[in-house]
């Protein structure tokens, strides 16, 4: 798409203004490139930059800056990030190690988010681990006419009471009928494999058992999913600084609306743990954060080999993309390996 000479120029305008957030003009592209380029050629080919929509002029200066696209050709075809040597990493990286340690997955979580925040100078975000919503033991109780308690013991021995209304009365004697067989049929399975065994025996059960089971698990899940704080924010602050943001407060606003709306925030983070290793999304092009001026960085982080939630650092399009990558990879790598259970 680019010829090299377009692709060094467009990645030497990005580095620049990555670091010093100022618009960069053809005089010090032409040093920072390395190229033996006249001004006129250089012009040149920002103009074809400019037309291909991966550069921007602000009004103000005779500089030019990239767009969103523009970070994403840099992203995509640019970047040179390395695996990280986790006994070479910088200070900071090294004190990740330290920080998140796997005494409680709720506190393990929040430390990451934390860590992000600290080492990005940006929003780190996280979700819980998804539980796998397995159930050891059930039972009803009758409370009053249609009304049932429905007292679900997880497999870590957690308890979720919730209070149903069933379309009928139901007896103490039905309800310990139904107590009896969920137990013996699904104990130890997951709801959503209850879910999916429903949908094949509701034939063969009795329709009040049925039904009691189906609003069980809606029950649990709805337990299960209120039980765990879904999404852990951490650091939104750090934005206030941020020069790209500082001026626009509507922006701003916004963006903090966003971080109180936990469920855009879950979405956003939902679509990356279908994905492997580090993604990102650069201005509004995750539908999610429809901010122009926003980048996520994110990647999945696994427990004993399954994914169960995800990770990453909201900022500035403006970011230094390659220490993100390698903040974002490190931090999931090391929660995984805090919340995995080969510990001894």
């Amino acid at each position: 798409m680019l010829d090299e000479r377009a692709r060094t120029l467009l990645k030497t305008l990005v580095e620049r203004y990555i670091a010093d957030g100022q618009p960069v003009g053809s005089r010090t592209l032409s040093r920072a490139s390395g190229l033996e380029l006249s001004p006129a050629t250089i012009r040149n080919v920002m103009a074809d930059l400019e037309e291909l929509g991966l550069i921007a002029s602000p009004h103000t200066s005779a500089g030019r800056v990239p767009t969103a696209r523009g970070y994403r050709v840099f992203v995509d075809t640019m970047l040179t990030a390395q695996p990280l040597d986790l006994s070479r990493v910088d200070p900071g990286l090294a004190a990740v190690r330290e920080q998140v340690q796997a005494d409680q997955p709720q506190r393990v979580i929040a430390q990451a988010a934390q860590v992000l925040s600290n080492l990005s100078h940006f929003v780190g975000v996280v979700t819980s681990p998804r539980k796998a919503g397995v159930f050891r033991h059930i039972e009803f109780l009758r409370l009053s006419e249609r009304r049932v308690l429905v007292i679900l013991v997880d497999a870590d021995g957690d308890v979720q009471n919730r209070v149903i209304v069933t379309a009928r009365d139901y007896t103490q004697g039905e309800l310990v009928e139904a107590t009896n067989y969920l137990n013996s049929h699904y104990a130890g399975l997951s709801l959503d494999g209850i879910r999916e065994r429903l949908k094949t025996e509701i034939e063969a059960l009795r329709g009040e058992i049925a039904t009691l089971m189906q609003a069980a698990v809606q029950a649990g899940s709805e337990a299960l999913a209120e039980s765990t704080e879904q999404v852990v924010v951490s650091g939104e602050r750090n934005l206030l600084e941020v020069q790209d943001f500082g001026s626009d407060l509507g922006a701003l606003r916004k963006l903090f609306d966003l971080f109180e709306r936990k469920t855009e925030l879950m979405r956003l983070l939902e679509v990356s743990s279908r994905a492997e290793g580090v993604r990102i999304y650069i201005g509004g092009e995750s539908g999610v954060v429809p901010f122009e001026a926003l980048s996520v960085v994110s990647a999945p982080y696994v427990v004993d080999g399954e994914v169960v939630g995800t990770l990453g650092v909201i900022g500035p399009t403006r970011m230094p993309y390659e220490r993100m990558i390698q903040i974002v990879d490190i931090t999931s790598r090391l929660v995984s390996h805090a919340l995995s259970h080969h510990r001894h």
